[in-house]
């Protein structure tokens, strides 16, 4: 299947517009030191280096703030088609442990859009590269726009 460039560019644009526009103002991304990377449509990147506030009692990332990674970055994605979207169900399987000082990314990609409902397969990996978690979201659409008052030529609205 090919697409018209000039979509894809509407399609690109309207995804990095409403992920600025989420990132100004997502308090909890920012505290925890949550940065978005990068951000298409049904995909985005996000990076978190592990603090000294963020190890658990075994002096290991708390799994709780690896799924809040893994979980940002799947609503920046579930979110880039500029249709407000929020998480109906997420799993995680933690693979190995993060260590204080080192550096995840969360890629999440959309798997599947079908109307209002989304699933969404997000990886966790340290600076080296080796898997940490691999979580699951499924989405719902909700009313409204993530970035108001833009538009990528004819959006289609949630039905």
């Amino acid at each position: 299947m090919s697409r018209k460039p000039g979509k894809d560019e509407n399609a690109r644009r309207l995804a990095e517009a409403a992920g600025a526009s989420m990132y100004a103002r997502d308090r909890a991304a920012q505290a925890l030191g949550i940065a978005l990377l990068a951000v298409r449509p049904g995909f985005a990147r996000m990076r978190m280096t592990v603090r000294d506030d963020m190890v658990n009692g075994h002096d290991t990332c708390h799994g709780g703030l690896i799924f809040a990674l893994a979980d940002t970055a799947f609503a920046y994605a579930c979110n880039s088609h500029n249709r407000n979207a929020v998480a109906q169900h997420c799993t995680i399987t933690f693979v190995q442990p993060a260590q204080k000082g080192e550096t995840l990314v969360a890629e999440a990609a959309e798997q599947s859009l079908d109307g209002r409902n989304g699933v969404y397969d997000t990886k966790v990996e340290n600076q080296r590269g080796e898997l940490v978690a691999l979580f699951r979201g499924a989405s719902r659409v909700i009313p409204g726009d993530v970035a108001r008052n833009v538009r990528a030529g004819k959006a289609k609205k949630p039905s």
